[in-house]
């Protein structure tokens, strides 16, 4: 053999002037829910189009120029462009109807962080369900016209392609990145330059370059340390996506919150509401007061300033999952902040300590720099109280300052084009702005039952195309035969998609239970064998590369998938990636999700497969606890949280089979003459009427812009004037309360009443130590409920005492007078807790003494 080197050149088209805006809707991720526009790349060059793994961007770096100079002489071409044009203008420039006259300013600006986004294959920065909800988060608030930008990191390799092989090994392979065919530019100052910020690491300097990809309305920046300046192993630090030990972590998450501040302040962006989506990004809340301390401010009042403009979400339902570091690697990264903080080592470490650990924990640190928190469902709300209680340590769980608002998708992403053509036919074409009407969504039952079964066959057979083109793939990578081909592929008939579809698809991580369905495989083998009711089980998700037991579980579902009974019956589909989801939610007839509960944060992927009229069939876990009816799908009861592993998968499988053999089955194959089960039709219809409203990226974004967005603005309206000048007054406040609260005292004066008659006036009387605390500092309260009702101390009534202006000895004395409404038993309780009018939620300091 000779020796040779071997050169490459890119030889990039000239766009025809006609065809020139291509290049700007290349450029804005507007096209990952835009179906019309991603359809014009590929009529282009279908070929093309799905080698650059439909990446509009690198399709027209790669497009024969050709084919352009025909498209721009092509009149049906034309046309098609000229009307995406056209809705892609009026889209970017039509004005918003949004009311503001009690919501934001002019000034306002949103800013949300995120260590991933997740908008379409072809900007491969996220890994699952994270970075999916924040890139459904920014497309709503495009849609909603919100003053918005997002920050996050612009990973050179993203997260992971997955093969697996004959035996269910999963295969890892990553593949770097060409900035160059991804959607994002440079960030670039007015004279041309790049924009790049430092972030000072131990003995040295990082410098980072700005990116910026257009989502819609929305600008989301990216930030990038792998530039020639930079040694390699801080080039590294944006190279993979949740890849590395502890250290690249926290660099990651440095230059996630601290240069992301610093971007902005380059940019000259200036938010007045700071989100922090996960605690990776709380590295902020230290870097904004620095910025603040800079201007006079002490440490306390800077601190107050930052937390009362911003929102931290936290999606982690088990203490594990959250992020936390040595103490040592927290000194060695920070004791230059120490400095610039004015504060001491432990001090800056109380910032993210728990009563239970010595770790800086990113989440402690997020809650301790907001005074809004949230979980991302009801339960989840529930558990991250819980989780979060140290930080509140007198306040039971259910009454902290941890709230919560349920997850949505965006609907334009997930809804298949077909229901949106049948919804422009039979809804009107303002279906569009009635995303959160509930009584609109009723429609859906006056749209003909068989053009409603037709849309769903329809999508089936897509995935089922998709499905055998991907298992074809596989098998002929693994060496498979033309036979075991035809034996896997014989019930994924496209043509005729009758058979009964349950879709499993998600990350495969224990909690998850991808192996519930196989906890009794006899009765499971006479469920999917049965030849008038046969039933197709698809499996698709990847396990982390480090997460072994989460690639036991696929291999286990690989083996099973092997043997003779389920050959055909049951497909392990590798790949696993936002085209493959966006296929099988719309598709299969039934999705199924079996978590260990309360471990489900919240779950968007049976959203996702409900607006498409897929039925829902999962334990009762985060979103499916609010969003099931009874109608809409079936439910799984979970056992109690203290039940045994073994039982409780036992019991919890029981259920599912019994509701598969005697409901699911049963209903789908109940066929009219037509040829479709009129009953399921209607369960689908009511799905999609009860789901899509209630659970959309739109209302959840309204949500946030309701309950957090707008408070912490005003809340920002407060603290800010007369250089801080409430922060400084809450700050001081606070130490003042810390100084004496375990001083603070209460006791009765009164004798309790034990019985009463209806409308009599009750009298009660106490006297309050406050240890030189004033009586305007504190609320004394009742809480007072039926004794027989059952309910969370945030629903109890409510009735405060009042000073009466009288002082004995060393105590304040508070009187309440009541005339019970209610009749029967009741219970009630008597507190004291610190109160100021500038707090932004009344318990928010932790502290009360109960009677």
């Amino acid at each position: 053999m000779f020796s040779k080197t071997t050169y490459t050149i890119t030889i990039n088209p000239k766009i025809p002037p006609r065809l020139e805006r291509l290049e700007e809707l290349a450029n804005n991720l507007w096209y990952s829910w835009d179906r019309a526009t991603r359809m014009l790349f590929s009529r282009l060059d279908p070929v093309l189009w799905s080698a650059v793994g439909h990446n509009p961007k690198a399709f027209l770096k790669r497009a024969d120029e050709s084919v352009l100079l025909k498209a721009a002489e092509d009149p049906n071409f034309l046309t098609t462009y000229d009307s995406i044009l056209s809705t892609f203008d009026s889209y970017l420039y039509e004005p918003s109807q949004r009311d503001k006259t009690n919501g934001l300013r002019t000034k306002d600006q949103i800013v949300y962080f995120c260590f991933e986004f997740g908008f379409h294959e072809s900007l491969p920065i996220y890994s699952g369900g994270l970075g999916i909800l924040a890139g459904d988060h920014c497309k709503a608030a495009s849609d909603l016209h919100l003053p918005f930008v997002a920050v996050g990191l612009l990973y050179r390799q993203g997260y992971f392609s997955q093969t697996i092989d004959n035996q269910g090994n999963q295969r890892a392979v990553y593949t770097d990145s060409d900035f160059e065919d991804l959607p994002v530019s440079p960030v670039l100052h007015d004279d041309g330059t790049e924009v790049r910020i430092q972030v000072a690491f131990p003995g040295r300097q990082v410098t980072v370059k700005i990116w910026m990809a257009k989502i819609g309305r929305v600008t989301l920046y990216l930030l990038d340390t792998d530039l020639p300046e930079n040694s390699q192993q801080d080039r590294d630090i944006t190279h993979k996506l949740y890849g590395g030990d502890k250290t690249m972590r926290i660099e990651q998450e440095i230059i996630l919150g601290i240069g992301g501040v610093r971007a902005l302040h380059e940019m000259r962006i200036k938010p007045t509401i700071w989100h922090i989506n996960e605690g990776h990004a709380a590295f902020m809340i230290p870097e904004r007061i620095r910025i603040l301390m800079r201007g006079d401010l002490d440490f306390a009042s800077a601190l107050e300033a930052v937390a009362s403009n911003t929102i931290f979400t936290t999606h982690t339902a088990v203490p594990a999952g959250h992020d936390h570091f040595s103490e040592e690697m927290v000194q060695r990264y920070f004791e230059p902040f120490y400095h610039e903080l004015d504060v001491t080592h432990e001090a800056f470490m109380a910032l993210g300590q728990t009563a239970s650990s010595t770790d800086f924990n990113m989440t402690a640190l997020a809650v301790r720099g907001s005074r809004t928190h949230n979980g991302v469902s009801k339960i989840h709300g529930d558990v991250s109280a819980k989780i979060c209680q140290d930080l509140w340590p007198q306040i039971e769980p259910e009454e902290n300052p941890m709230t919560y608002i349920t997850n949505g998708v965006h609907v334009p992403t997930f809804l298949a084009q077909e229901w949106t053509d049948l919804f422009d036919r039979y809804l009107g074409y303002g279906w569009r702005t009635k995303l959160c009407d509930t009584t609109f969504w009723q429609q859906i039952y006056d749209i003909p039952d068989h053009m409603f079964w037709s849309i769903r066959q329809s999508l089936k057979s897509q995935m089922l195309f998709g499905i055998r083109d991907r298992l074809a793939e596989q098998n002929t990578r693994n060496h498979g035969s033309e036979a075991h081909l035809d034996r896997l592929l014989k019930f994924t008939d496209p043509v005729n998609p009758n058979v009964l579809t349950i879709g499993f698809a998600r990350r495969f991580a224990t909690y998850k239970r991808a192996t519930l369905l196989f906890e009794n495989l006899n009765w499971l083998r006479k469920i999917v064998q049965d030849e008038e009711c046969p039933v197709l089980l698809i499996f698709a998700g990847k396990a982390h590369p480090a997460d072994v037991p989460g690639q036991d579980l696929i291999r286990r579902v690989s083996q099973i998938a092997h043997m003779p009974d389920f050959e055909g019956r049951l497909l392990l589909v590798e790949g696993y990636d936002l085209r493959l989801a966006r296929r099988l939610v719309a598709g299969v007839d039934v999705w199924l999700n079996n978590p260990i509960y309360p471990l489900e944060a919240s779950g968007t992927s049976g959203i996702k497969a409900g607006i498409n009229g897929s039925l829902n069939l999962s334990v009762l876990d985060g979103w499916w606890e609010e969003g099931y009816d009874g109608l809409n799908g079936w439910a799984i009861k979970p056992g109690p949280e203290n039940m045994e592993a073994v039982v409780r998968d036992q019991e919890e499988s029981l259920a599912l089979y019994e509701i598969l053999q005697d409901q699911v089955i049963p209903l789908y194959y109940n066929r009219s003459k037509f040829g479709y089960s009129p009953e399921w039709v209607r369960m689908a219809k009511h799905s999609m009427a009860s789901l899509l409203p209630s659970f959309s990226a739109s209302r959840m974004v309204e949500q946030y812009l309701n309950n957090f967005y707008y408070p912490a603005s005003r809340q920002n309206d407060r603290y800010r004037p007369n250089q801080f000048s409430g922060a400084r007054e809450i700050a001081a406040w606070k130490s003042r309360i810390k100084s004496a609260w375990h001083g603070v005292e209460i006791r009765r004066l009164d004798i309790p009443p034990t019985r009463a008659c209806f409308n009599d006036v009750l009298h009660f009387k106490i006297a309050a130590k406050l240890n030189g605390l004033k009586p305007e500092d504190v609320i004394v309260e009742m809480l007072i409920c039926r004794q027989y009702k059952k309910t969370r101390l945030s629903n109890f009534n409510h009735f405060s005492f009042e000073y009466t202006g009288i002082q004995e000895q060393d105590a304040h004395i508070f009187e309440l007078r009541l005339s019970p409404e209610l009749c029967g038993k009741q219970e009630y309780f008597i507190r004291i807790y610190p109160y100021h009018t500038l707090l932004t939620h009344q318990l928010e300091m932790g502290m009360m003494v109960w009677m």
